[in-house]
């Protein structure tokens, strides 16, 4: 069973090119994260709950460029804190306005961001992982027509998914990010996040 948390803090930066990405194997719908739960009650309009068309961004120097600087603005920007030393609550979910935040809410961050430069929502994907560890971590995908992406607190560099050491566990739907899918094909596995 995976913890839900998040470590905290950044690695090196790279705007090296990018280099051709797969594509996660999509299993059977699952639970959403309690936390996106919350989040949608709080920021409704964030959530659309109408059934969307699937789509990858075009990834050119510029869409490339725009997911560096994000990536690495937003991680220099928002100091990385618990929820529990933020809030006093276990999980919550939320926009880092006042320039703290957990993996979740820089995720939120992120795509929100995105959102504004005009990239789509069913191609900025928030995903859970599990790190080495097992510990829950939460990031953001990024679907292109090269692969698919990560946008990572703990991590200037976009990376490949596959690239990341990460398990992925489950993330947003491309047709409604409050449908929730299994990545990978061990169904088995447990799967948990508060």
């Amino acid at each position: 069973m995976i913890v839900f948390g998040c470590t905290l803090g950044p690695s090196s930066a790279s705007s090296e090119s990018p280099r051709y990405a797969s594509y996660q194997q999509i299993g059977e719908q699952v639970h959403a994260p309690s936390g996106w739960l919350q989040f949608c009650r709080d920021w409704r309009s964030d959530c659309p709950s109408k059934d969307l068309t699937p789509r990858d961004i075009v990834l050119n120097a510029k869409s490339w460029r725009d997911l560096q600087v994000v990536n690495g603005s937003v991680n220099r920007d928002i100091v990385a804190v618990s929820d529990e030393d933020h809030y006093g609550r276990d999980e919550y979910w939320a926009y880092p306005e006042d320039g703290k935040g957990d993996c979740e809410d820089i995720v939120l961050l992120k795509r929100r961001t995105l959102m504004q430069l005009g990239y789509p929502i069913q191609a900025l994907l928030i995903t859970v992982v599990a790190d080495a560890k097992g510990a829950g971590h939460a990031v953001l995908t990024v679907r292109t027509d090269q692969g698919e992406f990560i946008l990572d607190n703990l991590k200037n560099k976009v990376l490949p998914a596959r690239q990341t050491g990460y398990r992925f566990v489950k993330r947003q739907s491309q047709r409604n990010p409050n449908v929730w899918e299994r990545l990978g094909t061990d169904s088995s596995a447990p799967v948990a996040a508060r």
